[in-house]
């Protein structure tokens, strides 16, 4: 059986500012001696970092659907806006009209319907990772998100 391990990275320069997301898709087939590698990036003029977090995550999820239907995913992220909000905060969201438990509507509703969907469909496991601690799949992301964010200054 085939699994996919996910690094994704987003961030801005600025906050709203040009920003930049970016993936790292690794396949391996069991017993497989070596691991296909996809990369993905892009990025918006003006933008947020938590926006570029989920673009990030969105975007793999989504290769990882078209390459490997079915496949064990593994997606690490190292944005805790991410990782709760997708595991533990986004079932009260919808239970309270897309409000927070502050009665505040929920930023970034489309993009976080967006990866209810398709996490829906791909049922990854989320987990978190320390960010700039010399991980290599996120050190990789981070220098794609920096490149993107270059092309739009």
């Amino acid at each position: 059986m085939e699994s996919i391990v996910i690094y994704t990275d987003g961030g801005c320069s600025g906050n709203p500012g040009p920003g930049g997301w970016a993936f790292v898709l690794r396949r391996a087939a069991q017993g497989a001696a070596e691991q296909a590698e996809i990369c993905g990036s892009g990025g918006e003029a003006a933008t947020t970092n938590n926006r570029m977090e989920l673009r990030a995550v969105i975007s793999a999820l989504e290769e990882a659907e078209r390459l490997a239907p079915g496949a064990p995913v593994v997606l690490y992220t190292d944005s805790q806006y991410v990782k709760n909000g997708i595991t533990s905060w986004i079932a009260s969201w919808k239970r309270n009209g897309w409000r927070t438990a502050s009665r505040q509507p929920v930023k970034n509703r489309e993009l976080w319907e967006e990866l209810d969907a398709v996490a829906a469909r791909v049922k990854p496991r989320f987990l978190w990772v320390e960010g700039h601690a010399g991980v290599e799949g996120n050190e990789r992301c981070d220098a794609m998100v920096q490149e993107e964010i270059r092309k739009l200054r």
